[in-house]
């Protein structure tokens, strides 16, 4: 689970430009993809190895952040005769375009993940594929795996297909925008599904104590030629259309383990003196959290645009730690073998335009489904699959975390000495003089250090000033004042 997310909207300044090409250089991220991996792109978008099934004719859509391009999902939804619904998934068929053993397989496993920089992005792909020929644009036919899920009318999986099939688009959705239709009641019945569908699988998830954190977004807004931060709080469409991921990586985890062959995303139970802690924080932040009530349900509770719930749900993060993927051959599953946030066997199959894995896991499900054996290029991958992904994952931890230090030290790089309101989210047991802050103008969530004799107020509103701030060399730091 990402610490936080933030976007750049056109910032210009350049000693944040500077300090960002500094990391990639630091990291090895690749500038661009070699020439020869580059021409087997080219050739591959020209003649992919298509489906013999088409099913363009089904009027989906896509929901994604407005400026994206690279598009892994497109959805139908409708209800099914005598109740329940019927669910169809497209995911984009990456395996149409990649040869095993070629250069852009070997590139793809160099890079593992799709690296995203508040100014740009490091493609697991080339973007003649990624952004252009596999891509679920509107409009354009496209090689998909095609996932049929039926749904009772509680939202309980019944039954599940998936195939290789010809798709296309119609229209290209945002967020915001599938929220207005659908709060406004204009959102025709296959878009208008989405909040009926999500709700019932959000039930779901809470019945068997699974967890999905609604944890803001920091964001750069761009007024007048200077540049702020501010938080967004996800949208109820975001959860909903997230629940719809959730569902086929669910039912693909199912796929896998009934054939025996597989490859999961699992997530243990976080410690006990984990959750202790977890309580004392929400105790300081105001949080109210009952003994008799479970993580997962005070959670679902909270308010992401409430200053004191946001910095909650950013400490709530911890507890997502420890992920990493469970390989299993021959009908040897591991037990258990559960993702705890989840709260049920999982896998990653969504998203194989920026990630690696889940191009293995369709291939495992489509020879699952048909009842042949998994491609003798899957099998032989998945010994190191998990330690490629763990790299990649650390790799763009530290992309994340850096980038977001940053944009925060540039932008508050002028204003050193400054003061500020901030609520106190974290303090090291052993130092208490040492902690985190959440600010609710601009949205900085850094560090604060006071001196020896300095007990930081966990969970208390304090005046801090700036004492540190230089994008690429120092990261903010604040004392208090």
């Amino acid at each position: 689970m990402p610490r936080r997310h933030i976007r750049v909207t056109g910032a210009a300044e350049a000693p944040l430009r500077a300090a960002l090409r500094a990391l990639r250089t630091e990291l090895g991220v690749p500038d661009g993809f070699p020439a020869g991996v580059l021409a087997e792109a080219e050739a591959a978008a020209k003649a992919p190895r298509l489906p013999g099934q088409d099913a363009t004719d089904l009027p989906m859509f896509t929901i994604d952040p407005p400026a994206s391009t690279d598009l892994d999902q497109a959805m139908h939804l409708a209800r099914r005769a005598g109740g329940g619904y019927r669910v169809h998934y497209a995911i984009a068929d990456v395996a149409a375009f990649i040869t095993p053993g070629g250069a852009l397989d070997a590139e793809a496993h160099r890079r593992v993940l799709t690296l995203y920089f508040p100014d740009g992005k490091s493609p697991l792909h080339p973007a003649v594929l990624s952004e252009g020929a596999a891509s679920l644009l509107p409009g354009e036919p496209r090689p998909a795996l095609l996932w049929r899920i039926d749904l009772d009318a509680e939202g309980r999986r019944v039954a599940t297909d998936v195939r290789r099939a010809l798709v296309r688009s119609r229209a290209k959705l945002d967020y915001a925008g599938v929220q207005r239709r659908i709060d406004a009641g204009v959102a025709e019945e296959p878009l208008a599904l989405l909040r009926e569908i999500g709700t019932l699988r959000e039930r779901l998830e809470g019945e068997r104590g699974g967890i999905s954190l609604n944890v803001p977004e920091q964001e750069i807004i761009e007024r007048d030629h200077t540049y702020s931060l501010a938080y967004r709080a996800p949208l109820p469409a975001d959860g909903w259309n997230a629940q719809i991921s959730l569902l086929t990586g669910m039912a693909a985890a199912d796929l896998m383990t009934a054939a025996g062959t597989g490859i999961l995303r699992t997530l243990p139970t976080a410690p006990d003196g984990a959750v202790a802690r977890l309580r004392r924080s929400a105790q300081a932040l105001g949080v109210d959290w009952p003994h008799h009530v479970s993580y997962a349900d005070v959670v679902r509770s909270l308010d992401p645009t409430e200053p004191r719930h946001a910095a909650f749900l950013q400490e709530c993060t911890t507890l997502l730690r420890g992920a990493g993927y469970t390989v299993f051959t021959d009908g040897d599953v591991p037990i258990p073998a559960m993702h705890a946030a989840v709260a049920d066997e999982y896998t990653h199959c969504t998203a194989p335009l920026r990630r690696l894995v889940d191009r293995y896991a369709g291939e495992l499900c489509v020879a699952a489904v048909a009842g042949h054996e998994p491609p003798e290029w899957v099998r032989a991958a998945l010994a190191v699959l998990p330690a490629e992904m763990a790299s990649g994952a650390r790799r763009a931890g530290t992309v994340e975390r850096e980038s977001v230090d940053i944009v925060e030290a540039a932008l508050l790089s002028g204003r050193i000495g400054e003061l500020f309101d901030a609520y106190v989210i974290d303090v090291k047991e052993r130092e208490p003089a040492v902690g985190t802050v959440h600010l609710e103008r601009p949205a900085v969530v850094a560090r604060i250090e006071g001196g020896a004799e300095t007990r930081l107020p966990l969970g208390e509103w304090l005046r801090v000033r700036l004492t540190q701030a230089d994008p690429g060399r120092s990261k903010v730091l604040f004392a208090p004042a």
